[in-house]
């Protein structure tokens, strides 16, 4: 009975479906963004990979365990004033640098909906597991999706025509 609820899931909370294929959206975007890359700047596809994969990693975690996290850190900041500013300016720089990235920040703005509706979604149906289950379960369906999305065929090796039309969209920067 516990499979057949468990495999009902998406049926009742579809927001885990819309999470879902969001991964993968992020998944075929990062895919064409990392040949775009390659032959722009030279970049490791492995590199790529790994800190695409960790951004999303922690963005889940974020996005479904903030109650302890903000507790672990306000406990860390209270124990002395030193660790107070190091842990705040460190926070500070590292959120400024990551906001000149805008197209990164997006995606992170983007996931991160995603995820935070469907732990609603699923509060909402009364389904509220231990937040490291939730974080582990969120962070298998975002995996599979980025991976599903990264096995999709390139648009741009459809057709001549069709490839330049479809740059033109993925192009960042350009008139509308």
């Amino acid at each position: 009975m516990a499979l057949l609820r468990f495999l009902a899931l998406p049926f009742r909370a579809p927001l885990l479906l819309v999470l879902f294929v969001v991964a993968i959206l992020l998944g075929h975007h990062w895919t064409i963004f990392q040949q775009d890359l390659m032959n722009d700047r030279g970049i490791d596809p492995q590199l790529f990979w790994t800190v695409e994969v960790v951004q999303a990693l922690l963005v889940v975690v974020i996005c479904t365990m903030p109650d302890l996290l903000l507790r672990q850190v306000s406990m860390l900041m209270a124990s002395s004033r030193v660790i107070s500013l190091v842990v705040t300016l460190l926070l500070v720089i590292t959120g400024g640098l990551y906001v000149l990235q805008l197209s990164l920040l997006s995606d992170v703005l983007i996931l991160s909906s995603a995820v935070l509706l469907a732990r609603l979604d699923l509060t909402r149906i009364k389904v509220v597991p231990p937040p490291v289950v939730m974080a582990a379960w969120m962070s298998v369906i975002v995996l599979c999706g980025v991976w599903l999305g990264h096995v999709l065929p390139n648009p741009f090796a459809i057709s001549p025509l069709g490839a330049e039309a479809l740059r033109f969209l993925y192009t960042p920067g350009l008139p509308a």
